[in-house]
C-alpha cells in the first residue's frame, strides 16, 4: 500500500483527508465506481490530488467514488470547501473575509460569520475538528476575523448535520484545517501595504498610551496599580468619599491614558509575514515541522451617525438623542503556528499550536443633542485599549491496527482572554445659554446639571476549553462501515467588569470652574484634596455596578455517537445516525460584598438524530435529501443580569436568565451536477423549524438595554443556487491566451423567516416580574429573525493561467437589509436593520521567477463602489440612523518571495 504523502501530517484530525494516491485505498466506505471515476488518467489523478486538506471528527467525508477526489461531490452531506488556492483568489487577509464569498453565508460585525441567516449563535466554529472559545465578552462563538488566511490551509463550511459534529449545529459548521507540511522545505517571506480613502493621510485621533503601542502590546503603563489591585482582591465596595477612594481616584486619569491628540495625516495599513517548513526522514519514520508568523496594522477612522429614537417618530426634535461621532481605531494583530507531525507506516500523529494577539486601540470623539435638553451640546470622549489573546494546542492521531479498522484520537486545550483596562468615558455639556457665564464654553461637571459621570472601567475575561475524542471506525461489510465515538468539552469563564464612576459635588461655581479643565488635570491625585483646604468642591469615587461585577460560567458536554454509511444500491447511499449528548451550562454572579447569587443551571440530554440519502441520477449527477434535529443554547452572558456596554455598536445589553435552549428540526434537499473537473451546478432548497429561539429585543426609554428572551417558535426556509464553469480561450489563437481560460464562480441564496406569536403566547424576561408576560409585548408576529437577509448573492469574474500564477479577478458581493435588533419594546417601533448592498473587489495575481526564488505580487481594490454601513430605523417620517458611517475604498499591494 502506498503511504499517504507528507503533505496530510499536519492536517489530521479524526481522519486524513489529503487527496493522495492512497487515499482510494484508504477510505473507511468503499463503494461502486462510476466509468468516470474508474477511468480518470494519471494527469487527472495528479491534477487532483492537489485539492483541498480537510480536517474533521469522526472518520473520512468521502463516501461515493474511489478515485475522484471532488470533496463536495463525494461527501456524504451538504458542504462547500475553500481550498488553499481558492481561499488565494478572494484575496482577502482573514479567513471570516474569505467565507463571505461561501453559498448563503454573510459576515456581521466583527468577524462573525452567519450561515443561511442565521446568527453566530446557531454557527458552530472548529480549528482541525476541535473546539474553540472566544475573547468576547457577549459570544461563545470565535470571531473568524482572528485568523489570518495565511495559517488556513482550508475552510469546510457543513450545512447539514450528521452526527459526527457537536449538537449545537443550528446554520451549519465552519471547521478551519492548519497548514500542512511541505514534501520541501521552504521559506516565504510576504509583506504589503493598503490605503484606506476614508482613513489614510487623513485626520484621526488617538491618545499616547506607551511607546510600545504599535506592536499590540503595553509596555506596562496600563498595568493595574498595586493599591487598586489590591481593592479588587478586598470583596468590599468603596465608600465614595473616603481616604482610600481619594487615593485610589488619583490613579485613574492621567495625561497617556486620557489626553486625545490630533493625528493630521494618518498611516497607510500595512502587514508582514513569514511561513517556513520541512521534513527530516527518521529511519522508518517521517517528521514534518511547518512555523508561521505574522503581524499587521490597521487604522480605521469612522465618521458616525447615532440617533436615537423613543417614540414612533423621525423628526430631529423629538430624538432621545443626536450625535455625530468620530471614531478611529488601531488594531494590530500578532499570530504565530507552529506544528509537528511524525508518520510510520499507517499511523500518523500531529501536534499543532495556534497563538493569536488582537489589540485594539480605540479613540472617540461625539458630539451632539439630548430631547431633555436641545438648545445645550454635549460633547463626549473615549479612550480604550482592548487586547485579545489567543493560545490554542491541539493533538491528534490516527492508528489502523487492521485493514479494516480505523482509530482516531484527538485531545485539545485552548484559552481565550480579553483585558480592558482603563477605559474612560467623559461628557462635557455647553449650554449656550448667554445668561450662563459658562455657556459658550464645554464643561465637564461630573454628575451634575444633567451630565453623566465620568467612569474609568477594568474588564477582564478568561475562558479555558478542554476538549477530548476518540472514534473507532469499522468496515464490517463490502461498501459499509460502522462509526461509534465519544467526545467530550468543559468550557470555563471568568469574567470581571470593574466600573468607576467620580461625581463633583460642592459649590456649582466651583463644579464649573474646575469642569472647565483638561480631563488628566480635573482627575489629577491633587483635586482629590482641595476640599481638604476649605474650597467647597469634592469628588466622589463610586462602584455603582458592583453587585453585577463578577460572573463565573461553566459548560460541561459529554457526547456519544454511532453512525453507519454505505450502499444501499449501486446507486444510493446512506449516512445515518444518532448522537447522545448530555450538558449543564451554568452562570453564577458574584456580587462584590456579597454573597454569591443563586446559579443559572441549564442541564439537559439530547437525542439528536440525522439522516441523509446520496441518490447518484448517472456519474457525475446526484440528489441529496437530510433530515436532523439540533439545538442552540444561550451565550454565557445572555443568561446573565449583567450590564455590558459595547462601545463600537454603542449598545448596552443585559442577559436574561430564565432563556431555555432552542430545538431545531432541520430538512435539506439538494440536486447537484459535477458536469466537468471543478466544475458544477447545484440547487438546494433548506427548512428550518425552531422551537424558542433566542431573539434580542430592545427595552428602557432612556437606557436603551439590549436584552434577550425566547420567542416563541420561528420557521426559516430557502434556496440556493452555485455555478463553477470554466472557459479555456485557447481557441482564441495567440501565445496570450493558449494557457488561459475564464472563470465564472456565482452563487445565490434566498431565506425567508417568521417568528410565529399568538395572542396568547408568552415569554419569560427577567426584571419584569417572576411570572410570564405577553409575547407579543417584545416579538411581532411575521418579523424575520435578527440577522437574516433574504437574498445573499456571489460572483467571481476571473481570467488565470492554467500552467503558471496568473490571475486577475472581479468580485461582487451584495447582501439585502438584515434585521440586527428589535425596536424598542412596547412602543410600536419598527426593528433596527442593516443593510450591506453591493460591494465591488478586484485582485490581481501574478507570480514569476527570479532565479530560483518564486516572486508573488498582489494588486487589491476593495469597496471600489464606496458602500457604507448603513444602520436604521424607518418610520413613517423618516429614517433613524441608529449607527451609520462611511467605509473608504481600499488599494492594497503586497508581495512575497518563496525561498
Amino acid at each position: 500500500m502506498t503511504k499517504p504523502r507528507l503533505v496530510s501530517l499536519l492536517l489530521l484530525s479524526t481522519t486524513i483527508l489529503t487527496p493522495s494516491l492512497a487515499w482510494a485505498q484508504e477510505s473507511t466506505t468503499p463503494t461502486a465506481s462510476s466509468d468516470e471515476d474508474t477511468q480518470a488518467t494519471p494527469a487527472e489523478d495528479e491534477a487532483e490530488a492537489a485539492g483541498p486538506d480537510v480536517s474533521l471528527p469522526g472518520g473520512a467525508i468521502i463516501v461515493t467514488g474511489q478515485r475522484n477526489r471532488n470533496v463536495q461531490k463525494t461527501s456524504t452531506e451538504v458542504i462547500s470547501v475553500l481550498s488553499t488556492e481558492e481561499i488565494a483568489r478572494t484575496g482577502e487577509g482573514d479567513i471570516a473575509g474569505a467565507l463571505g464569498r461561501v453559498t448563503g453565508l454573510s459576515v456581521v460585525g466583527n468577524g462573525y460569520v452567519y450561515v443561511r441567516g442565521l446568527g453566530d449563535r446557531y454557527s458552530l466554529a472548529l480549528l482541525n475538528g476541535s473546539p474553540l472559545p472566544s475573547p468576547e465578552p457577549l459570544k461563545r462563538v470565535v470571531p473568524l476575523d482572528l485568523f489570518p488566511t495565511s495559517v488556513v490551509a482550508s475552510s469546510l463550511v457543513q450545512k447539514s448535520y450528521s452526527v459526527n459534529f457537536p449538537g449545537e449545529f443550528g446554520g451549519g459548521v465552519i471547521n478551519l484545517t492548519t497548514q500542512a507540511v511541505p514534501e520541501e522545505s521552504f521559506i516565504k517571506i510576504g509583506g504589503g501595504f493598503t490605503w484606506d480613502t476614508e482613513t489614510t493621510d487623513k485626520l484621526s485621533y488617538t491618545y499616547y498610551g506607551s511607546k510600545t503601542d504599535w506592536t499590540g502590546w503595553d509596555n506596562g503603563n496600563r498595568n493595574i496599580p498595586s493599591v487598586l489591585q489590591d481593592y479588587f482582591n478586598s470583596n468590599t465596595v468603596i465608600s465614595p468619599s473616603s481616604d482610600l477612594a481619594k487615593e485610589l481616584g488619583g490613579y485613574l486619569v492621567n495625561g497617556r491614558n486620557a489626553v486625545i491628540q490630533k493625528v493630521n495625516k494618518t498611516q497607510p495599513n500595512f502587514s508582514g509575514n513569514i511561513t517556513a517548513g520541512t521534513s527530516f526522514d527518521l529511519g522508518g519514520a517521517t517528521l514534518g515541522v511547518i512555523a508561521a508568523a505574522g503581524y499587521s496594522n490597521t487604522t480605521q477612522t469612522k465618521d458616525i451617525t447615532r440617533q436615537r429614537a423613543q417614540g414612533i417618530t423621525a423628526a430631529t426634535d423629538q430624538l432621545f438623542e443626536n450625535f455625530n461621532a468620530v471614531n478611529t481605531d488601531n488594531r494590530i494583530v500578532g499570530n504565530g503556528l507552529l506544528g509537528l507531525g511524525l508518520e510510520w507506516g499507517d499511523n500518523q500523529i500531529r501536534w499543532t499550536n495556534v497563538y493569536i494577539h488582537d489589540t485594539i486601540k480605540h479613540t472617540g470623539l461625539s458630539l451632539g443633542k439630548r430631547e431633555n435638553n436641545l438648545q445645550a451640546d454635549y460633547m463626549r470622549q473615549s479612550t480604550g485599549w482592548y487586547e485579545r489573546q489567543l493560545i490554542d494546542t491541539q493533538f491528534v492521531g490516527k492508528f489502523k491496527p487492521a485493514d479494516d479498522t480505523q482509530i482516531d484520537v484527538r485531545a485539545g486545550y485552548a484559552n481565550s482572554k480579553r483585558l480592558a483596562p482603563f477605559e474612560i468615558e467623559a461628557e462635557y455639556l455647553r449650554t449656550n445659554v448667554d445668561s450662563d457665564s459658562y455657556g459658550s464654553q464645554f464643561v465637564n461637571r461630573l454628575g451634575n446639571g444633567n451630565q453623566d459621570p465620568t467612569t474609568i472601567t477594568f474588564s477582564r475575561l478568561n475562558e479555558d476549553v478542554w476538549s477530548a475524542g476518540a472514534d473507532v471506525t469499522h468496515n464490517f461489510a463490502p461498501g459499509w462501515s460502522g462509526t461509534v465515538g465519544y467526545a467530550y468539552q468543559i468550557n470555563t469563564r471568568t469574567n470581571s467588569r470593574r466600573s468607576f464612576a467620580i461625581y463633583a459635588n460642592g459649590n456649582a461655581t466651583q463644579i464649573s470652574n474646575f469642569g472647565l479643565l483638561r480631563l488628566d488635570v480635573l482627575l489629577q491625585p491633587g483635586t482629590w484634596y482641595v476640599g481638604d483646604n476649605g474650597v467647597n468642591y469634592n469628588l466622589e469615587l463610586r462602584e455603582p455596578d458592583a453587585s453585577t461585577a463578577l460572573f463565573d460560567s461553566r459548560l460541561l458536554n459529554h457526547a456519544f455517537y454511532a453512525k453507519v454509511d454505505g450502499q444501499l444500491t449501486d446507486k444510493l447511499s446512506i449516512d445515518a445516525g444518532v448522537r447522545w449528548e448530555y450538558a449543564k451550562e451554568s452562570t453564577l454572579l458574584r456580587p462584590i460584598g456579597a454573597d454569591p447569587t443563586q446559579a443559572t443551571d441549564l442541564k439537559n440530554e439530547y437525542f439528536l438524530p440525522a439522516v441523509t440519502l446520496t441518490y447518484e441520477i448517472e456519474p457525475g449527477m446526484q440528489v441529496r435529501l437530510n433530515g436532523s434535529q439540533t439545538i442552540a443554547r444561550p451565550q454565557f452572558r445572555e443568561l446573565l443580569y449583567q450590564p455590558f456596554y459595547d462601545p463600537d455598536t454603542n449598545r448596552t445589553y443585559q442577559g436574561n436568565p430564565f432563556l431555555e435552549d432552542s430545538k431545531l428540526t432541520n430538512a435539506e434537499a439538494r440536486f447537484e451536477w459535477y458536469f466537468d473537473r471543478d466544475q458544477r451546478v447545484s440547487l438546494g432548497a433548506f427548512f428550518k423549524k425552531i422551537d424558542k429561539p433566542i431573539e434580542s429585543f430592545l427595552t428602557g426609554t432612556e437606557t436603551f438595554v439590549t436584552s434577550y428572551a425566547n420567542a416563541p417558535t420561528a420557521n426559516l426556509y430557502g434556496a440556493e443556487l452555485e455555478l463553477q464553469k470554466y472557459f479555456y480561450l485557447d481557441s482564441l489563437g495567440g501565445k496570450f491566451f493558449e494557457s488561459r481560460r475564464l472563470v465564472l464562480i456565482g452563487n445565490y441564496t434566498y431565506t425567508k423567516s417568521e417568528i410565529k406569536v399568538g395572542e396568547n403566547d408568552t415569554v419569560r424576561v427577567y426584571g419584569a416580574g417572576t411570572g410570564t408576560s405577553l409575547a407579543t409585548d417584545y416579538f411581532v408576529d411575521g418579523a424575520p429573525l435578527t440577522g437574516q437577509s433574504e437574498h445573499i448573492a456571489n460572483v467571481q469574474i476571473g481570467l488565470e493561467d492554467t500552467e503558471s500564477l496568473s490571475q486577475q479577478t472581479i468580485l461582487l458581493n451584495y447582501a439585502s437589509k438584515r434585521a440586527v435588533s428589535r425596536g424598542l419594546a412596547n412602543s410600536g417601533q419598527p426593528d433596527i436593520f442593516e443593510y450591506p448592498g453591493l460591494t465591488i473587489d478586484v485582485v490581481i495575481r501574478q507570480g514569476f521567477m527570479i532565479g530560483d526564488k518564486e516572486i508573488e505580487l498582489k494588486l487589491e481594490g476593495r469597496n471600489l463602489t464606496g458602500r457604507g454601513h448603513f444602520e436604521y430605523q424607518k418610520f413613517d417620517d423618516g429614517k433613524v440612523n441608529y449607527n451609520t458611517y462611511a467605509l473608504g475604498r481600499m488599494f492594497s499591494a503586497s508581495a512575497s518571495i518563496k525561498f
